[in-house]
């Protein structure tokens, strides 16, 4: 028998049952940081080398292309031989597949684009002028969502019924506009990609058929964030050959904001009645006191199915908890443990992560690393595809390769600016939509009717020639065959300079000019790469590479960054881990959200979201809120978050700014949420309270009112003082924001 040892070795008894499975529909419960990867190239390297399973059989769908190249590279390393044939890649990548191979059954242009977000906002946009609609009544952006939504749960205008509503009517309105735009430019959304495969599965019995017989063993991770129209797909792929092997965690769900369905995972065990479920708990990542405060805290949601991390790995520390007077001492406080970690303990910056729920909260963290000198990184930032002077430049390769792409069009027909105004534009729309026409065949006929001013005229001829020149020379791409065949980069390079953007940008005064032309640089370079990745029968190259930016615009890219701090948002840490996480702002209305907290469903995922957010600390963890910050404009005295006390205390312990490590918090402590500190004040000394204040002083604030100086601590810009106030109780204040009176 063929040696499996480098299959099976490596794996946990739950891992070994879930990657030897029979035949039949499984469930995989993999908790945070269990191994589900493992679990799910193991079993596609079991299928091939055990099963026999040829590669062109397995389907298996991940919700990054980086998921899904790590995937493929892992499975090939294990086997050390590739596995050609395979359909590996996110929902979008798979349609989009399925789409270039059957674009006459579903009705499209051989060469139909791909919109990713932004271009998608520009033809709605240009839908709600069209339709002459004031976009600050109709927000673009209002617009683009109700279509996307629309579209998950897989509803054309036609089966959405308005009942009278004036705003539903509208939207219909504007949905059935922009589809038309759409279709008439040949173009997709990323939404429409899902839609238009399962519409054609669904009406073809024949194709469906094909590959039914085809993929007779479909694998899914991240399972627990498909939204409707991604398990209607799954499910109709399917049908009833119980050949599903779906990997995920309703603990970890936390996208239902932009239409993942935890109920599809919590669900399915009723679809299909004959599933077993195997459970992955054992976790490689953290330590049992940071396990023991997720389990806790996951146990008050009553609709999960249920599962007990646990580790073989030492208790480690205990989970810290700081109080922090307001938003700027909890980031200093922050910022002085990660210098620490950093300049005393040797930790790396990367190894350090200051997650948040709001973007809001990240600034103050940003200025005080800057004041302290340590680099970082906002992760999630802008990516490499959809930076202006990329998307610029795709926009000339998108309009060459399809000329009916009027996004593409108005993006780029003045840029670099060539006389060719708004007003003109503005005729050519009117144009286009009278004729029932694209803008390019618009221009084409303002051009050859001399329709415009003869200025206008000769920018506009440039612009056609300019494009017309660049589509023959790209035409030489796809004749492989001939001997002195254009090669893609050097196709890339000719357009950028042709264009005139690289001079445009050199020009340019906003400071961004060397960094932009260094973007152009690589996009030649990530074409060169792309051509030499490609297979030897891809026909389409331009396009394939205009489908990869598209697709790849929404994974982040892998920069090069030096060692620097990490911030993000509790929603862009999952799948990361990192040595010390910081999560901040655990405070009523902000963690639970304040939009969330009413809502039973909504507060399930915010604290689906603070499980995450506890998960990713490998070593240890910080809990931060503070007793004042300053929302929307005003101040605000949160309670600290339920989550808090939904920790068991004994896991707790608080600490103060100072170098002291803390103290255990009590159960009894921690669930009434006290704050840090106290008692006997490290600063105070005799009865001098500090900033011309005595203990037992009686003292007036604007707020608060009357009360009683009781504590001090610190010294200078971070001392506080502690005043029991009649009406309010005691609090501490920092004594330079304090607007304390003596009272009589």
């Amino acid at each position: 028998m063929e040696d499996i040892s480098h299959i099976l070795d490596p794996l946990n008894p739950a891992q070994r049952e879930a990657v030897t499975a029979d035949a039949g529909n499984r469930l995989v419960l993999a908790g945070a940081g269990s191994g589900k990867t493992r679990v799910l190239v193991h079993r596609i390297a079991w299928l091939l080398q055990v099963q026999d399973v040829r590669p062109w059989r397995i389907l298996a769908v991940t919700f990054t292309n980086k998921a899904a190249r790590e995937m493929k590279g892992r499975i090939q390393e294990m086997l050390s031989e590739p596995v050609g044939g395979m359909w590996v890649g996110t929902f979008h990548g798979l349609a989009h597949r399925f789409l270039r191979a059957h674009w006459q059954d579903a009705g499209l242009p051989q060469q139909f684009q791909i919109l990713d977000s932004d271009d998608q906002f520009r033809l709605v946009k240009r839908t709600l002028k069209a339709l002459e609609l004031d976009d600050s009544r109709w927000p673009p952006r209002q617009a683009q969502g109700f279509i996307n939504s629309q579209k998950d749960e897989g509803r054309r205008p036609q089966h959405i019924d308005a009942g009278g509503d004036f705003f539903q009517e509208q939207m219909l309105r504007i949905y059935r506009a922009y589809q038309e735009a759409c279709d008439k430019a040949g173009s997709l959304d990323f939404a429409e990609l899902l839609l238009r495969a399962h519409e054609l599965l669904r009406e073809r019995a024949d194709i469906l058929h094909h590959y039914r017989e085809r993929f007779t063993h479909i694998l899914v991770d991240e399972f627990q964030d498909t939204n409707a129209i991604q398990y209607a797909w799954l499910r109709l792929l399917a049908g009833d050959r119980d050949n599903l092997f779906l990997v995920g965690d309703d603990d970890q769900s936390i996208y239902g904001w932009r239409g993942a369905r935890v109920e599809n995972i919590q669900s399915f065990q009723r679809d299909y009645p004959n599933t077993k479920i195997v459970r992955l708990e054992q976790n490689y990542r953290s330590t049992s006191t940071i396990l023991g405060a997720a389990n806790a805290l996951i146990a008050n949601n009553p609709t999960r199915l249920g599962k007990n991390l646990w580790t073989e790995d030492s208790a480690g520390e205990l989970i810290r908890r700081y109080a922090a007077f307001n938003e700027i001492d909890e980031a200093r406080f922050v910022v002085e443990r990660i210098r620490r970690a950093s300049q005393e303990e040797g930790l790396a910056r990367s190894d350090c992560a200051i997650l948040y729920r709001t973007t809001a909260q990240s600034r103050l963290f940003e200025e005080a690393l800057i004041q302290a000198g340590l680099p970082y990184r906002v992760y999630g930032g802008q990516r490499f595809f959809e930076r202006a002077e990329i998307k610029d430049a795709l926009a000339y390769l998108r309009l060459i390769g399809n000329p009916a792409d009027d996004t593409a069009f108005e993006r780029i027909v003045n840029l670099p600016p060539r006389g060719i105004g708004a007003r003109t534009v503005d005729l050519l729309r009117t144009q286009a939509r009278a004729d029932g026409s694209t803008l390019w065949q618009a221009a084409r006929a303002a051009v050859h009717q001399a329709l415009l001013p003869a200025r206008a005229t000769g920018a506009l001829r440039s612009f056609i020639d300019l494009i017309e020149r660049l589509a023959t020379r790209a035409e030489a791409v796809q004749e492989q065959e001939q001997e002195q065949a254009l090669e893609l980069p050097d196709l890339v390079a000719e357009v950028l300079t042709a264009s005139g953007l690289p001079a445009h940008y050199e020009k340019n005064k906003d400071g961004r000019g060397v960094e932009r032309l260094e973007n152009l640089e690589q996009l030649v370079e990530a074409t060169r790469r792309f051509a030499a990745e490609a297979p030897n029968d891809e026909g389409d190259l331009l396009g394939s590479f205009l489908a990869h930016a598209a697709l790849e615009a929404g994974d982040a890219q892998a920069d090069g960054f030096e060692d620097s701090v990490q911030l993000m948002t509790l929603h862009s840490a999952k799948g990361l881990e990192f040595p010390l996480v910081f999560i901040t702002g655990v405070e009523e209305g902000l963690f639970p959200h304040s939009m969330s907290a009413s809502d039973p469903v909504r507060l399930e995922e915010e604290r689906r979201l603070c499980y995450v957010g506890i998960t990713r600390a490998k070593r240890q963890l910080y809990l931060t809120h503070a007793e004042s910050r300053r929302l929307h404009g005003r101040e605000e005295y949160p309670m600290p978050s339920r989550f808090l006390r939904e920790v068991p205390g004994e896991l707790i312990e608080e600490v103060r700014g100072g170098a002291g490590k803390g103290k255990r918090v009590s159960g009894g402590a921690a669930k009434a949420g006290l704050g840090a500190g106290v008692g006997a004040g490290a600063g105070a000394r005799g009865t001098e309270a500090g900033g011309g204040f005595r203990l037992g002083q009686p003292v007036r604030h604007p707020k608060f009112g009357r009360g009683v100086v009781l504590n001090a601590e610190g010294r200078g810009a971070g001392a506080r003082i502690q005043v029991n106030f009649e009406s309010a109780g005691a609090k501490w204040l920092v004594l330079d924001y304090a607007r304390l009176e003596p009272a009589d």
